[in-house]
């Protein structure tokens, strides 16, 4: 520009060219204008936005501020009677669950000890039942040896009486 300004001083162009800059910056420069539209742009939205930004955030910030004092402790202290609660109740299940175990194990060691005399009547009353057996199968077995020695010596009478008549 500088150099044009050098070339057109004191010539009759001059005015012109005065001219054409500024119809050059009027029709084609636009950064004026768009500065202008930015400053409007960022004063509206600081005055608007802004503050209703600071009003979110305060309201946030009160709101935070209520639930660290008041809502937190309370939902703490609910929880914690809660969970102390649920804790008690907990361990009376579990002693009244290993009280109920001890009594089941006791009955079921009853019961295995009745299962064990039984078993062991049962198998003394089976010896008992067998020497019985034994005894008397004895005492058949004497009966009848006894009665084959007399049948014995009934056939030989009966055979020397026999042979007492065959002899005619």
């Amino acid at each position: 520009d500088r150099r044009r300004e050098a070339l057109a001083a004191g010539s009759p162009i001059q005015p012109i060219i005065k001219d054409v800059g500024e119809i050059y910056s009027r029709l084609l420069d636009h950064r004026p204008v768009i500065q202008g539209e930015i400053r409007y742009f960022v004063k509206e939205f600081e005055e608007k936005r802004g503050l209703r930004e600071l009003r979110v955030l305060e309201n946030l910030k009160n709101s935070i501020f209520e639930t660290n004092e008041h809502v937190l402790p309370k939902c703490e202290q609910a929880m914690h009677d809660n969970l102390n609660e649920a804790v008690k109740r907990l361990q009376a299940a579990n002693d009244m669950i290993h009280r109920l175990q001890e009594r089941e194990h006791e009955a079921r060691k009853l019961q295995a000890d009745k299962l064990m005399a039984r078993e062991e009547k049962r198998v003394a009353h089976w010896e008992e039942f067998m020497k019985e057996q034994q005894n008397k199968q004895a005492d058949v077995d004497e009966e009848h040896r006894k009665a084959v020695e007399r049948l014995k010596e009934q056939y030989s009478e009966m055979e020397k009486e026999l042979a007492k008549y065959v002899s005619f």
